[in-house]
């Protein structure tokens, strides 16, 4: 489908501090825009950002019909625009997807929409290094009606917008506190998929968190309340004495493309990576024992962040000093090289525009 294109008159751009970003509270000139309704996608467009215009009785309002995605283009040394494995979000888009009855969205209409998007705002990419585009593609349900059901009608738009860190604490390490009585996925939920009503859900529990003087929930599983899964923004990872431990993908944890970056790097260095089930307390025993060299999430948004802090229950450990460790170090290190062109992409997970 051809995709036109109503480009704004006056740029938005002076209006922004780009020195002083924060994380998405500003955005481009544009947006992308698809209907569907009647059994297709039609009428794909490029238009000013602007608010939306939607009926009360929109159902996503109502039932959270609604997916998204998050990635980011980066502005690199040569002043290209690099954009980190968008198809690995295209693909997982439509996961998300299949699991919400909302239609897909075919790839490669994907990507044109988003080459397109770039190459109109590719001066909002961020020119100061640790700065980037962040771009969020989401589907959304649009049918008016009050009843629950699979909505018949759907946009799909692509927004984004200029950012810098997502945590204050940069590489610096953030503190986690596990979930306690409360439950983020069960088997045959939606835990794998980015579904708005995940987030909305995960609230309340990151509110007392920070609360009680953490950055973030460290999501034990929802039926024993002993494996650990996620954090409530990025995958979780630990480094014990001879091996980096992962959990699996096992129906609640969302599949992370930084993840997989990571997991590839690490074999590709010699480091034996397991992706297995880890308990809490196996976590806490091997952290007092001097065994957890290292803990670090891993996410779009902060790329890598490190962990000084776990705690559960009345236990609390401190790991590797509260430092960053070496090996958090080394993957953000060459994870940001790629993402900003300082050194060839072997692997082939960048867009260049």
């Amino acid at each position: 489908m051809k995709i036109t294109i109503n480009k704004k008159d006056k740029s938005r751009m002076g209006e922004v501090d780009f020195e002083n970003l924060g994380f998405g509270t500003d955005f481009s000139d544009h947006m992308f825009v698809m209907d569907y309704d009647d059994g297709e996608w039609h009428d794909p467009r490029i238009v000013p950002f602007e608010n939306l215009s939607v009926s009360p009785a929109m159902m996503t309002l109502h039932y959270a019909q609604t997916i998204f995605e998050g990635l980011k283009a980066y502005r690199t040394v040569d002043g290209d625009i690099s954009v980190f494995r968008p198809h690995e979000h295209a693909r997982r888009l439509n996961v998300s997807a299949e699991r919400l009855c909302i239609p897909e969205v075919d790839t490669l209409l994907f990507m044109d929409a988003l080459k397109k998007l770039l190459e109109l705002d590719r001066e909002w990419v961020p020119k100061k290094k640790g700065d980037s585009l962040y771009i969020r593609p989401f589907v959304f349900a649009t049918d008016e009606y009050l009843g629950v059901g699979i909505s018949k009608s759907y946009k799909f738009m692509i927004i984004t917008s200029p950012v810098s860190l997502y945590y204050k604490e940069g590489l610096n390490p953030v503190s986690l506190v596990t979930s306690g009585e409360y439950s983020r996925a069960c088997p045959g939920g939606t835990g794998y998929v980015k579904a708005g009503g995940n987030y909305a859900a995960s609230l309340y529990p990151a509110k007392l968190a920070k609360d009680a003087g953490y950055t973030q929930v460290l999501w034990l599983d929802g039926l024993e309340h002993r494996y650990v899964e996620e954090v409530g923004t990025m995958n979780i990872f630990f480094y014990f004495n001879d091996e980096l431990v992962t959990p699996p993908l096992s129906g609640t944890i969302l599949g992370g493309i930084t993840r997989d970056s990571v997991i590839d790097l690490a074999r590709e260095w010699g480091v034996t990576v397991n992706v297995r089930r880890i308990t809490i307390d196996e976590v806490l025993e091997r952290a007092e024992k001097g065994e957890l060299k290292e803990a670090f999430g891993t996410g779009t948004a902060a790329i890598i962040s490190p962990v000084g802090k776990i705690a559960h229950g009345e236990k609390e450990v401190i790991v590797n000093d509260y430092e960053t460790g070496e090996l958090s170090h080394q993957l953000y290190d060459r994870l940001s090289k790629i993402r900003y062109g300082e050194m060839e992409d072997p692997y082939d997970w960048c867009l260049r525009l």
